[in-house]
C-alpha cells in the first residue's frame, strides 16, 4: 500500500522502516530534515510541507500521524481536513486521548474523510519485535489498512476493538497497567537492592523471566538495566510521565472504579520530580509542633 507518514521520531522512523521492508510505499514528512534525509537513505520518499506529501499521494489517500497528543495532532488534522478528499483517510497513531479521537472522528465524516485511532505499543523495540496495535474506527476503514497494521504488528499482533476511540482507550488503559507494573518491579528491587545480600539484581531479573509468576518483557528490560550499572548510578530518580497514567485515573474517578495501584503509580512519578517536597516539610513542622520531634535543618 501506498501511504503518507508524518512525524519522523523514534516510533516513526522505525515503523517506515518496517513498512518498507514489506514493500509498502511511504511518503514521509517531518520538521527535522536529517530525519527526511534517514528515511529517505532507507527508500521513503521525502516530502518538504503537509501540502506536498498530500500531493504525492493516490486517492483515496491514506495518512498516518505519528506525532505528540493535544495541539499538535489538532493543528495537523485541521490541515489536513483543507487538503484531503472524500474518503481519503487519516490514522493517528499516537497518544491521543481517546475522547479527543471520537470528536475528531465526528468532525472529519462532516467532510467525508475517514479516521482510524491507533494505539501503538513496542516502543523503540517495535521496529524489530513488531507493534502491538490496537485500533479503533469503522471496521470496514480498518479491513481497507489491514494491510498496514499487519506488517507492522507481530503475528496476531494487532485487532480491531471497535467505534473510534475504542483503540485509544484501551492503549490508555495499557499504559495505566504499565505503570503499575513498573511501580511494582521498582519498588521490589529497592528492597532487595537495600538487602545486607548483596543480591545480584541483573541476576535474579534474568531468573524471574525463566517461568516465574512474575516474569515479562519489562523485567527482560530491568535486567539489561542492571546489567549495565547494578546501583544505577548514573540516571536521576525523576520519572516523566505521558498522560496516558493520568487519562487512566480520571476514568476510573468518572466509573466510579477503584484503582489505588494506578494510581499511586502515578502519584509516585509525581513526587520522583520534586527536588524537595513541601509536603514532607509540612509534616516535619507539624510533629515538631505538636510533639517536639526534631526537624532537621537546611545547610
Amino acid at each position: 500500500m501506498k501511504l503518507g507518514l508524518i512525524g519522523l521520531g523514534k516510533m516513526g522512523a522505525n515503523m517506515t522502516e518496517r513498512l518498507l521492508g514489506e514493500n509498502h510505499e511511504i511518503v514521509v514528512f517531518d520538521l527535522n530534515t536529517e530525519a527526511l534525509e534517514n528515511a529517505e537513505k532507507k527508500g521513503a520518499s521525502p516530502a518538504n510541507s503537509v501540502e506536498e506529501l498530500v500531493s504525492l499521494l493516490k486517492k483515496p489517500r491514506i495518512v498516518w500521524l505519528m506525532i505528540p497528543s493535544g495541539k499538535p495532532v489538532q493543528n495537523t488534522i485541521e490541515k489536513l481536513t483543507t487538503l484531503l478528499d472524500e474518503d481519503d483517510i487519516i490514522i493517528d497513531g499516537g497518544n491521543s486521548f481517546y475522547k479527543d479521537s471520537e470528536k475528531r472522528a465526528e468532525e472529519l465524516k462532516k467532510h467525508g474523510i475517514l479516521f482510524l485511532d491507533a494505539g501503538i505499543s513496542g516502543g523503540i523495540w517495535g521496529f524489530k519485535n513488531g507493534y502491538c496495535t490496537m485500533v479503533g474506527g469503522e471496521e470496514k476503514i480498518f479491513k481497507y489498512c489491514e494491510p498496514l497494521f499487519k506488517t507492522l504488528a507481530p503475528e496476531n499482533g494487532y485487532k480491531y476493538i471497535g467505534a473510534s476511540g475504542a483503540g485509544h482507550f484501551v492503549k490508555m488503559i495499557h499504559n495505566g497497567i504499565e505503570y503499575g507494573l513498573m511501580e511494582a518491579y521498582a519498588e521490589g528491587f529497592e528492597i532487595m537492592h537495600a538487602s545486607d545480600y548483596n543480591v545480584d539484581l541483573s541476576g535474579v531479573a534474568d531468573l524471574w523471566g525463566k517461568g516465574s509468576v512474575v516474569r515479562s518483557w519489562l523485567l527482560e528490560l530491568a535486567a539489561d538495566a542492571l546489567r549495565e550499572d547494578k546501583d544505577l548510578s548514573g540516571i536521576r530518580g525523576y520519572v516523566e510521565d505521558s498522560g496516558e497514567g493520568r487519562w487512566t485515573v480520571d476514568e476510573a474517578i468518572e466509573k466510579n472504579i477503584p484503582a489505588p495501584v494506578i494510581t499511586q503509580s502515578l502519584f509516585a512519578r509525581l513526587r520522583s520530580r520534586q527536588e524537595e517536597s513541601y509536603g514532607a516539610k509540612l509534616l516535619a513542622a507539624l510533629r515538631n509542633q505538636f510533639g517536639g520531634h526534631e526537624v532537621k535543618k537546611k545547610e
